[in-house]
């Protein structure tokens, strides 16, 4: 088949390419803003003009042919170079633009970022950010996204990974409840108290604890705590704890954005150990370019964040 017959069918062999990371005709229609009717269609149409099935259909999955897997295996990396290549010359221009497509999770977007990026954009008036918040782990890659935030101690290898500052783990409660249950004054009295932890953390019933000044890799004190309330979102359980509901662990990003007086470090001479990240870090799929407007980006928050929380 000659290129000129080819060139008609390049926008469908990106979408098998896209197919085939996403595993789904619903994400995959997501990732590109086009309907999933419409997705059907072109891989049915590229089908017929490669006189082979490319794709797989189940009740639960998407898979590929062997004749698929071969199709996108060749041309992914010339879809690669091409992308490369767009953006190295889009770059040539002085002034950032483009659409950065961002995750973050939910209360540290609600807490920290959604308040910072209007100054970003004002800044950078050409660049458009799209932000979704969720707590699951994204896949940036096979959902399309630019720009991921992550709370971690260790960014994938295969990633490009900024720091933008350290973080730390804290142990909190109300004013009311430690005057009603009162202040423990070492992590073993935490057997007394209820605790309210992160739900999807595997480290549901022990907390782990090393005397603040005391090296990394000293032996942490482990003790198994009475849970009474658990959810996988911290400004859910920064407000069980305002509430009085009991002694909470939570990062120091939604600890610090409580009001005045609405929430008492407990043991501040023991530093948590091993359950949120100790860094917050701007993550994205390792590529031999990086838009010019995700670097703006990565700079500003590191700029706002340099000091931690």
């Amino acid at each position: 088949m000659a290129t000129d017959q080819i060139a008609p069918l390049v926008a469908d062999i990106y979408l098998l390419t896209a197919l085939a990371e996403t595993r789904s005709f619903t994400q995959t229609a997501k990732r590109l803003g086009v309907s999933k009717a419409s997705v059907s269609t072109r891989i049915n149409a590229l089908e017929k003009a490669v006189g082979l099935p490319l794709v797989r259909r189940t009740t639960r999955h998407v898979m590929l042919t062997e004749a698929g897997h071969n199709l996108v295996e060749n041309a992914a990396p010339a879809f690669d170079r091409i992308s490369a290549g767009f953006l190295a010359v889009k770059d040539l221009s002085d002034v950032p633009r483009g659409t950065v497509r961002v995750t973050a999770p939910v209360a540290f977007g609600r807490q920290h970022l959604a308040p910072v990026l209007p100054a970003f954009l004002r800044q950078y008036p050409e660049v458009r950010i799209d932000l979704e918040l969720v707590d699951r782990l994204v896949n940036l890659a096979h959902e399309g996204f630019d720009l991921a935030i992550r709370h971690t101690d260790h960014p994938p290898e295969s990633y490009i990974a900024w720091e933008l500052c350290s973080s730390r783990s804290m142990l909190v409660a109300s004013p009311q409840y430690l005057q009603t249950h009162g202040q423990p004054q070492h992590p073993r009295d935490l057997s007394d108290h209820a605790c309210v932890t992160y739900l999807g953390n595997r480290t549901y019933e022990t907390w782990s604890f090393v005397r603040e000044g005391r090296r990394q890799s000293a032996q942490p004190i482990v003790i198994p705590i009475r849970t009474n309330f658990r959810a996988n979102n911290s400004e859910v359980l920064r407000q069980a704890v305002l509430e009085g509901a009991g002694i909470g662990m939570l990062p120091d990003f939604s600890a610090v954005t409580t009001p005045p007086n609405g929430l008492v470090e407990v043991l501040p001479n023991w530093r948590v150990h091993g359950f949120f990240g100790g860094k917050l870090y701007a993550l994205r799929p390792w590529s031999a370019h990086v838009p010019q407007s995700v670097k703006c980006l990565v700079e500003f928050l590191r700029d706002k964040y340099s000091q931690g929380f």
